[in-house]
């Protein structure tokens, strides 16, 4: 069992039960999935920066990307519905929670600069999420073979009901939320 599932079990949810008052263990907030997307508009161009974000994401996160495609066509930005514009990977269970560790504890502190994460970044029903500009920051990823430094967009989904339950949830599990 991994450290962040351990850590869940032992002091996450004791604490979040005692501050939130839940009577039931099933209404304490837990991570559902944790989506890792990039976009690239270039792709319409060139199919091999494709190939090169699936090699990246599958990297960082230890599981195989999928390509996603574009849902309409788009005159202005010559994109038909059908083209591979960006790539995703949904982790759940044990990857997730090893993914999350390395995000908190290893790649974020290596941003320059770096102050905390956006505490304002929820969407109202309790997920997070979080934009890094490149893909630098994460150990696996070799400076000599990256094409092109490329950003990518982290969705944390959980089951809390409200942002207040998320955000209790994310700084107990060591998510380093900038300090207002």
């Amino acid at each position: 069992m991994s450290m962040m599932k351990d850590l869940y079990k032992n002091e996450v949810a004791p604490a979040l039960q005692k501050k939130f008052g839940y009577k039931n263990p099933m209404m304490i907030p837990k991570m559902d999935k944790i989506v890792v997307n990039i976009g690239a508009g270039e792709a319409k161009d060139n199919a091999k920066v494709i190939d090169a974000i699936i090699a990246d994401l599958t990297t960082i996160t230890g599981q195989k990307a999928v390509a996603t495609v574009a849902k309409k066509s788009v005159a202005n930005f010559k994109l038909r519905a059908g083209m591979k514009i960006g790539a995703r990977v949904t982790l759940r269970g044990e990857r997730m929670y090893e993914f999350m560790d390395r995000l908190f504890h290893i790649a974020l502190p290596r941003v320059r600069d770096f102050k905390g994460i956006n505490p304002n970044a929820f969407d109202g029903r309790g997920n997070y999420s979080l934009g890094l500009k490149e893909q630098l920051i994460f150990p696996e990823i070799v400076y000599d073979q990256v094409d092109k430094i490329r950003g990518m967009n982290i969705a944390f989904v959980t089951t809390a009901k409200t942002d207040e339950e998320a955000r209790a949830f994310l700084e107990l599990m060591g998510a380093p939320f900038a300090k207002e």
